[in-house]
C-alpha cells in the first residue's frame, strides 16, 4: 500500500487537486477495509469465542498440545531492571532445557530490549532458538520514524533475528493511516531479512472493529506477524481479540495466498490460558497455523507452568 511520491509537479497544486488526492488515498484504505468482513459488536463476538471454548477447549488440554505451545513461546524479558547478567540467565535457562525432554521442543524464541541482542547471542547455545528485539519506541511508539528505523537496523545488525515493534496508535487515532502504514513498511525494510511483529495493542484499541482495522493495516504493510499486546500500561491479550485477528488473518490469506502469524502476549500465565488460545487459532484458522512459525505466545512464567505440568 505503498505511496508514491512521484508527483513531479511541486508544490503547486490547486487546493481541489490536494482535495482528490487525499480522496483516492482514503478509499484505498476503505477499499481494503471493505474485502473483510465487518468485527461485530463485542458481544456478537464475544458469544463466538464462548462457543469454540466451550466445545473445543477440553479436548486441546492434552500432554501433546502442551509440548507443542512450550515451542511457540517467546520467552521474554521487558523490565527496566535487565542486567546483562540477569539475561544471561534467562538464556542459560533455556541453554540447559535443550536436550533434556527430547519430547518437548525448546521454545521458539528469547526476547528483549534491543540493548541485551548481543548478550543473548553471545550466551544463546540452544539449535533452533531465534533471537528477538522489541524496538522502534516500544512500548508507545511515540518517537521520529527515524529514530524507529535507526533502532530496528541496530537490533537487527546486533544479531536479532525478528523485531516487534508497536503500531503508531496516535496515527490510528486520528485516521492517519498514510502516516502509520508508510512508517511500518519502511521499518520492515529495515528489518531486511529478520521477521517483523508488528503489536496492535488490543488494550487500546478496544472495540472489535478497532482491532479489525488495525489489523488490516498492519498486513498490507507488511507483516510477517500480528501480535496483541505490549503487557504494558494496558489490558493485555484476550480471547475475543484474538478471536478478531485470526479472521483478518483468515480472510488476508485467502486474499493474498499468504500465512501470516499471530502472537498472543500480555498475561498470558497459565496453561489453561496458552490452551484457549491455541484452541481458538486451532479452530479459526486450522491446524497449519498451529506451529511456531506460525503462532506464538509471549510470555515469561508460562514456560515454568507447562514443564511443572508435564512434569520430568
Amino acid at each position: 500500500m505503498a505511496h508514491e511520491h512521484n508527483c513531479s509537479c511541486g508544490h503547486d497544486h490547486d487546493h481541489e487537486h490536494h482535495h482528490d488526492h487525499e480522496h483516492e488515498h482514503m478509499d484505498k484504505y476503505h477499499e481494503a477495509f471493505a474485502k473483510f468482513d465487518p468485527a461485530g459488536t463485542e458481544e456478537i463476538v464475544g458469544k463466538h469465542v464462548v462457543s469454540i471454548l466451550e466445545k473445543h477447549e477440553k479436548e486441546n488440554f492434552t500432554p501433546e498440545v502442551l509440548k507443542q505451545i512450550h515451542g511457540c513461546i517467546d520467552l521474554t524479558s521487558l523490565t527496566s531492571i535487565d542486567t546483562k547478567e540477569s539475561i544471561w540467565k534467562l538464556v542459560d535457562r533455556v541453554n540447559d532445557f535443550e536436550g533434556t525432554r527430547p519430547d518437548v521442543p525448546n521454545v521458539a524464541a528469547i526476547c528483549t530490549y534491543p540493548l541485551f541482542v548481543e548478550t543473548v547471542k553471545q550466551a544463546l547455545t540452544a539449535q533452533e532458538v531465534k533471537i528477538a528485539s522489541v524496538a522502534a519506541g516500544f512500548p508507545s511508539s511515540q518517537t521520529f520514524i527515524e529514530v524507529k528505523i535507526a533502532e530496528t537496523a541496530m537490533a537487527v545488525m546486533t544479531g536479532a533475528d525478528e523485531i516487534d515493534v508497536v503500531m503508531n496508535l496516535g496515527y490510528f487515532m486520528e485516521d492517519n493511516y498514510e502516516e502509520l502504514t508508510e512508517e511500518i513498511q519502511e521499518i520492515k525494510e529495515s528489518c531486511r531479512e529478520s521477521k517483523l511483529k508488528v503489536i496492535l495493542e488490543t488494550g487500546a484499541l478496544v472495540t472489535p472493529e478497532n482491532i479489525r482495522k488495525a489489523a488490516i493495516l498492519a498486513l498490507y504493510s507488511g507483516a510477517d506477524f500480528i501480535k496483541t499486546s505490549t503487557g504494558k500500561g494496558y489490558p493485555g491479550a484476550t480471547p475475543e481479540a484474538v478471536y478478531t485477528m485470526c479472521k483478518v488473518i483468515k480472510k488476508y490469506h485467502s486474499i493474498t495466498g499468504k500465512q501470516i502469524g499471530i502472537k498472543v502476549s500480555g498475561g498470558v500465565r497459565t496453561a489453561e490460558d496458552a490452551v484457549k488460545y491455541y484452541t481458538i487459532v486451532k479452530e479459526v484458522l486450522g491446524n497449519d497455523w498451529l506451529n511456531k512459525e506460525l503462532f506464538r505466545i509471549g510470555a515469561s512464567s508460562l514456560v515454568e507452568d507447562i514443564e511443572h505440568r508435564l512434569g520430568k
